[in-house]
């Protein structure tokens, strides 16, 4: 009888390992950002772009605002030594070629996770250094702060902005990054989470949160780019980001170590709202900036500094 036993709990341990071995290679192989679309995404699509089309419209307002970048050249040099950055792309690489260079390089090198430890070092050599140490992955918004340095260094004026849906009771949002094309004279998205996108118009010039939030409404076509390559109907992320494209959050001024709260001398004293008409928003600080002006918030006036 003990005999028997045992060779019941051996077979039992044997099961036992396999199906945890099982559960590993199942989580390994799956892309980590699955969870993240939603595949009830595309069901509620069409219920997302009727509040996008009946929300308030934008309008001058009264507050006072700026928006703008500062750039710091020695930081700018050791990150671009630190990751080589000049080997990503060629000498006369246009502005948007660097972008998705820089881009497929973030998003093939760091999946999206919800970290388990914050970072100590919110900059892109210590997010970088993270990764190899502690976690391999972190979410959309270090996501963006990480790529955001690197397009700063690579002389791409760029911001990092908070994308928001209309339901407070919605706990998700997405940070991405917006490059700004002096060879086009116009902001372009770029989001190096969940695998890396960008959109186009159907032409296939790259499109700005601005333009997507308008084709949403319009329903004008807008070609997506996963993995930045070739254009895909990927559902999934046309159906969330007209979730999130209700409303915009950034800083009034951007820079490195922006939310490297260690680090001082950093402006962060402001931080700007862009809200539709007649939206009450959620989750604002005291003292932020709330705005329905849209003309001040996109404003490429700053790039100039």
């Amino acid at each position: 009888m003990k005999k028997t036993y045992s060779v019941i709990r051996s077979i039992l341990a044997i099961i036992g390992g396999i199906a945890i071995i099982a559960v590993i290679i199942v989580w390994i192989e799956s892309p980590k950002y699955d969870w993240y679309l939603d595949k009830n995404n595309y069901g509620l699509l069409n219920e997302r772009l009727e509040l996008l089309r009946t929300s308030g419209e934008y309008a001058a307002d009264t507050n006072v605002f700026e928006m703008k970048t500062a750039q710091n050249e020695m930081r700018a040099q050791e990150i671009r030594e630190y990751f080589q950055l000049d080997t990503l792309y060629p000498e006369n690489a246009t502005t948007w070629e660097k972008t998705v260079a820089i881009g497929k390089f973030v998003s093939s090198n760091i999946p999206h996770a919800n970290q388990i430890k914050w970072p100590n070092d919110v900059n892109a050599i210590g997010l970088w250094e993270y990764i190899k140490d502690v976690e391999p992955a972190f979410n959309c918004r270090l996501h963006s702060i990480f790529a955001f340095e690197l397009f700063l260094s690579a002389d791409i004026k760029a911001r990092y902005i908070t994308c928001m849906s209309q339901d407070k009771d919605d706990p998700d949002c997405h940070v991405v990054n917006e490059v700004w094309l002096p060879e086009l004279n116009k902001w372009a998205m770029v989001d190096t989470d969940m695998g890396g996108h960008y959109v186009t118009d159907k032409n296939g010039t790259p499109l700005s949160l601005k333009e997507m939030r308008e084709h949403y409404i319009s329903g004008e076509k807008m070609l997506i780019y996963p993995a930045f390559g070739k254009a895909q109907k990927d559902k999934d992320y046309y159906a969330y980001m007209a979730k999130n494209t209700y409303w915009f959050s950034c800083w009034g001024t951007l820079s490195y170590y922006q939310e490297d709260y260690k680090v001082e001398g950093i402006d962060r004293n402001s931080y700007v709202n862009l809200i539709p008409s007649g939206y009450t928003p959620y989750g604002i600080d005291e003292g932020y900036i709330v705005t329905t002006d849209a003309e001040k918030f996109w404003n490429a006036e700053y790039l100039n500094d």
